[in-house]
């Protein structure tokens, strides 16, 4: 199963695509043969527990779930698995959240936090650790291929990768309607939720892949 797990629509201020145009556009990739079951919306800074995608999802048969992207004081954060007891506990709108709080809560709380792009300068994972910031022990997940990455900030996230032994996933960062699902996640097994995927990714049943690897099926 191929999921795009970092996408942002018009709800995000800084993307012009609405979800009903990415899920026009992933047609137009099966056209051509490429494989896309699906796409998590990772909407900045905030998560909309009203806004339901199941009718859109089945209409199309594509996967729609949806996350967060959390800016912290260690850079930003994928969250998966939100729900509104989290919702309580985090002020999602706060920039300069201390990241091992917003970690240790998605951990106890069933949702798991990954460092986004971490390879990214000033907003980057590794750009911190190779500051000194420490803890971050349960962290074992990093987006290791993003669709959005400058040069040199992808090859920094495979360094991170290799040093540390952590597991990879890939997200486009679409902020417009063609970039969806440059970058991917392959899991071995089908996701059926937000709570199935933090699952899936707790269990490692996956790994980062590029649009064009999306055809070997």
């Amino acid at each position: 199963m191929l999921l795009d797990l970092h996408t942002h629509s018009i709800a995000s201020d800084d993307s012009r695509a609405s979800v009903e145009q990415y899920v026009r556009w992933v047609g137009v990739l099966r056209k051509k043969g490429h494989c896309i079951d699906g796409f998590v919306l990772t909407e900045h800074r905030q998560f909309n527990h009203d806004v339901d995608y199941s009718t859109l999802s089945e209409a199309n048969e594509i996967l729609i779930l949806k996350g967060s992207e959390l800016d912290t004081d260690c850079g930003h954060f994928l969250v998966y698995g939100v729900t509104k007891e989290i919702t309580e506990q985090i002020d999602f709108s706060n920039v300069n959240m201390h990241a091992e709080d917003l970690v240790e809560i998605c951990d106890q709380m069933g949702a798991i936090a990954i460092p986004a792009h971490p390879g990214r300068s000033g907003i980057g994972f590794a750009e911190y650790l190779a500051g000194g910031r420490k803890g971050f022990d349960t962290i074992e997940i990093v987006e290791g291929l993003n669709g959005s990455n400058r040069p040199g900030e992808g090859e920094k996230a495979q360094d991170l990768i290799k040093s540390k032994g952590y597991k990879s996933i890939g997200g486009s960062d679409a902020h417009i309607v063609s970039a969806i699902g440059t970058c991917m996640t392959r899991f071995t097994e089908d996701v059926k939720d937000e709570s199935d995927l933090v699952n899936k990714l707790r269990e490692g049943l996956f790994r980062p892949v590029r649009l064009e690897e999306s055809k070997e099926q």
